[in-house]
């Protein structure tokens, strides 16, 4: 149990966790009467983004010459960091009418998570936020600006899209697959 708290506080947990908390209840607040598929894909954006600034340690050296397995403890962390960002974009369920499918929270959730876990691999930690940003801009300047229902259309605007839209689920399984497979295995960048 020494080893999770010594975890936790090498990558920010506690600080993470709070702007989580912050950031959700203004998201809630802003969105309180329009909690549609927009704020709930800029919740699970925001909660992942606040939370995926601890994908690295205070020393890359030090994390790679421990004589742990690293591997499950990477899966681990980016799982817990999707449940969170899933688990707030979930909690207004609880008191409004118009409810998102959790079919959309879930596979936002995962596909966002596996961008953080890219941009950790390509970046470093502390950059896990840029890739689920930078993916959440396109997605939503080309979903806002043009209404076609192309394929790759479909796959670039995967974000907004409505619940059983092949091309927008198999996006965010890839990229979920992909971030989570190659953070696993390469870690952070130094």
């Amino acid at each position: 149990m020494r080893w999770a708290v010594l975890y936790a506080r090498s990558r920010a947990l506690p600080a993470s966790f709070a702007g989580l908390a912050v950031s959700m209840a203004v998201i809630w607040i802003l969105a309180r009467d329009h909690w549609t598929e927009v704020p709930v894909s800029l919740a699970l954006l925001v909660a992942i983004a606040v939370t995926a600034i601890g994908l690295s340690g205070q020393d890359a050296d030090l994390d790679r010459t421990a004589a742990i397995r690293w591997a499950p403890r990477r899966v681990l962390h980016l799982l817990l960091i999707g449940g969170l960002g899933a688990g707030a974009a979930l909690l207004p369920r609880l008191w409004e009418t118009g409810r998102v499918p959790v079919e959309i929270i879930v596979r936002n959730a995962g596909g966002l998570l596996g961008l953080a876990g890219i941009a950790a691999v390509l970046f470093g930690g502390a950059f896990g936020w840029t890739l689920p940003l930078l993916g959440f801009a396109v997605a939503f300047l080309v979903w806002a600006t043009t209404s076609s229902t192309e394929s790759a259309q479909l796959v670039i605007t995967w974000l907004f899209q409505p619940a059983g839209v092949a091309e927008a689920t198999w996006t965010a399984v890839v990229l979920a697959a992909a971030g989570l497979g190659i953070y696993a295995v390469f870690g952070n960048r130094r």
